[in-house]
């Protein structure tokens, strides 16, 4: 079962299973280092719960969820 980003908890980790149907920001995400197989963690989460800050790949990165809705995770 995927889930969205914003349907995550901080703390939780998740993999990259891939990204709904064509979206124009799903390259940039993929420029970013969210590609498939890529592990994140939720670091931090706005109060209003946008942005949304996640660890990949050694580094932080803050996406606003409107942006990732297009990502497709699988819990870890």
């Amino acid at each position: 079962m995927t889930v969205t980003l914003d349907q995550l908890r901080v703390g939780e980790s998740a993999r990259v299973a891939g990204y709904r149907a064509t979206s124009a920001y799903a390259a940039q995400l993929m420029r970013l280092g969210l590609t498939p197989g890529t592990l994140l963690r939720v670091q931090r989460v706005a109060p209003l719960g946008d942005p949304i800050e996640i660890r990949i790949r050694g580094f932080s990165l803050v996406l606003r969820p409107s942006e990732a809705d297009c990502l497709e995770l699988s819990r870890v």
